[in-house]
């Protein structure tokens, strides 16, 4: 349990109104709305009005303005700014093309492109103003984009990037750590780890903290040594270390030599709070689906997948599976990606409805359709598609961030209940859940009247007891904190005699305040806990911090699988362990790059 008061209080004062203070500050007034705040800078209006967002944009965008420091000279500034007479932006012709010459870097790496691209997006700019804009060509001499410059300035931006993350990283409460070795589905020799850490004012912050190449650091001694390390680097110790998201490889999660034994051992000290480990949020349908398929379907398919793309001529049936197929992993077949993209509910139940066509097409390219004369194989093809569209249900509903992990748990809860009801229901030969199984059994049953038994439910019962136990296994560590998820979530309703002896006057207090629980209605969580005052409720409070530095979805997982899913055939260019760092870090953040350092960094190395 974490309902200790061993952590230091935290001073947090979040208002979630617009501050005077901030005109001088951050260069921003209220905006005639009164809805968030607009920049005098840049005119663009910053929606959350929390001092954080506000701090943010300006250190992103309009650090320049710190050279305005003494009080009557940030006064004028803001005078002028407010009657428009200073330039939005105070930059020379040259830094300007430098911050673009960024900019489009940047936007390279976003979508995946190659080093040598950037040649031919400055062609491009070049003939659209030499025909537009011919007085504006000059503008280009300032931009560089060859390989080598692009190479250059995306380490620049990831250092820059790094930085900030360490800069508040170093404010940290408490953290917690998503370790993800199944991502690189071209090449599987990567570990993802990302953080997510919370500071001072209850604020969440997700981004990668590094990628260790596993074939440098293939045992478990020399990945626990690259992640602290990492951890050391960003100014992390293990004391403040919550919670470990990991996969269900036997890498991570082996009894006696995986990494999370090494790691929950070296965690262990007087000072250190209990580890909180849960393996099942990272690719939830991909490993998932190894549990459930039980007659090697998928692989089967994916033969049949290869032969529609070599041999299929587009046909027009398969139009749409093979649009939805190259918009996840391109033109060419590449076995492990299309074998990952088939474990996914959506596109299997694309598959289930094809499958008429597919034997179809099988018989004109004198390929086997044994499987479709095999009654066995098309239940269990049909339950497969079921029971991981279920999946895929779940894993939806833990894709969405920003609900803190009390929520994504009460998913998984409310899924281990669908479970049970699935068991009793197929005992019953009750289909009503599995839409896909029932309609295999209705046409067995046309084709095979006189064949009462079409299809086994011990078979069925057999795979959805093994994934009841697997999802009991990945969220143990989970349950053993359901107190303090309950607590977090629902503090009002969460009865005093059912908590520790140590929360209980707090509590108590708590739920007796009116205007605390005034604003408990009208803010959500976040909002709520980052009020609460730390020294009134040090216990309460630190819970608070502990839960939300729990990783609550899997979506910054996903965006850098898809990431590279997208792009792999880029990807799996020779590139050298700085530079998929740092593309993925690029594609992965939310932090803006802050461009004025990035322009002065360039102005120093080039003088």
């Amino acid at each position: 349990m974490w309902m200790t008061p061993k952590r230091s209080k935290m001073e947090v004062d979040e208002a979630l109104v617009f501050r005077p203070e901030w005109t001088q500050r951050y260069l921003v007034v209220e905006p005639p709305e009164g809805d968030g705040a607009l920049c005098l800078v840049c005119r663009r209006l910053i929606v959350a009005t929390r001092e954080r967002d506000v701090r943010r944009h300006y250190e992103a965008e309009h650090e320049y303005y710190e050279r305005y420091v003494a009080d009557g000279e940030r006064a004028a500034l803001v005078e002028r700014l407010r009657q428009g007479d200073l330039p939005v932006a105070s930059l020379t012709p040259e830094e300007r093309a430098a911050r673009a010459g960024l900019g489009l870097c940047r936007l390279l790496a976003l979508k995946g492109r190659g080093w040598s691209e950037g040649d031919f997006v400055y062609q491009c700019m070049e003939i659209l103003l030499r025909e537009v804009l011919p007085e504006h060509v000059s503008v280009l001499q300032g931009i560089d984009l060859s390989p080598d410059i692009t190479r250059q300035r995306i380490l620049s931006i990831d250092r820059n990037l790094r930085s900030q993350l360490f800069n508040r990283a170093r404010d940290f409460k408490a953290y917690s750590l998503a370790l993800d070795d199944q991502a690189f589905v071209a090449y599987e020799n990567y570990l993802l780890v990302f953080i997510r850490g919370v500071g001072p004012e209850l604020e969440v912050q997700e981004d990668l903290l590094t990628i260790i190449n596993l074939t440098h650091h293939f045992s478990v001694g020399a990945l626990m040594s690259a992640i602290l390390e990492a951890l050391q680097t960003a100014g992390l110790s293990l004391q403040r270390m919550v919670g470990l998201t990991t996969t269900h490889t036997l890498r991570m999660i082996g009894e006696n030599s995986g990494l999370v034994s090494y790691m929950r051992e070296k965690a262990v000290s007087p000072n250190c709070w209990n580890v909180i480990h849960y393996s099942g949020f990272l690719h939830l349908e991909l490993l998932s689906s190894y549990d459930v398929d039980v007659n090697q379907i998928i692989n089967t398919i994916s033969e049949w997948i290869v032969l529609i793309k070599t041999r299929g001529v587009r046909r027009p049936e398969f139009q749409t599976l093979l649009t939805e197929s190259e918009s996840e992993h391109g033109e060419r077949v590449n076995g492990r990606c299309l074998n990952n993209w088939l474990r996914r509910g959506k596109t299997l139940k694309l598959i289930f409805s094809l499958r008429k066509e597919m034997e179809a097409f099988l018989v004109s390219v004198g390929a086997t359709t044994v499987h479709f004369s095999d009654k066995q194989w098309l239940c269990d093809f049909g339950f497969l598609v079921d029971i991981m569209e279920h999946l895929r249900e779940l894993s939806e509903e833990l894709r969405v961030s920003k609900v803190f992990a009390a929520a994504a748990f009460d998913h998984i809860c409310t899924f281990e209940v669908k479970l049970n009801l699935f068991q009793r229901h197929i005992e019953e030969k009750n289909l009503t859940d599995f839409p896909a199984l029932r309609e295999v059994v209705d046409e067995l049953k046309q084709q095979n009247k006189e064949d009462q038994k079409i299809f086994d439910p011990d078979r069925y019962q057999m795979v959805i007891c093994r994934l009841q136990k697997e999802f009991e296994r990945h969220f143990k560590d989970l349950r053993f904190i359901k107190k303090d998820l309950e607590l977090f979530s629902n503090p009002f309703n969460f009865k005093p005699e059912y908590a520790p002896i140590s929360v209980r006057v707090e509590l108590t207090k708590l739920q007796a305040n009116t205007n605390l629980w005034n604003e408990y209605r009208i803010k959500d969580l976040g909002q709520f806990y980052a009020g609460l005052s730390a020294e009134s409720y040090p216990i309460i409070k630190g819970v608070a911090c502990k839960v939300a530095s729990l990783f609550d979805s899997n979506q910054i997982c996903e965006k850098a699988f898809s990431y590279l899913t997208r792009n792999q055939h880029t990807l799996s260019q020779p590139l050298t362990d700085e530079h998929l760092q740092a593309l993925f870090r690029v594609a992965t953040t939310e932090m803006e790059p802050g461009w004025d350092d990035l322009v002065r960094e360039r102005n120093e190395s080039n003088p």
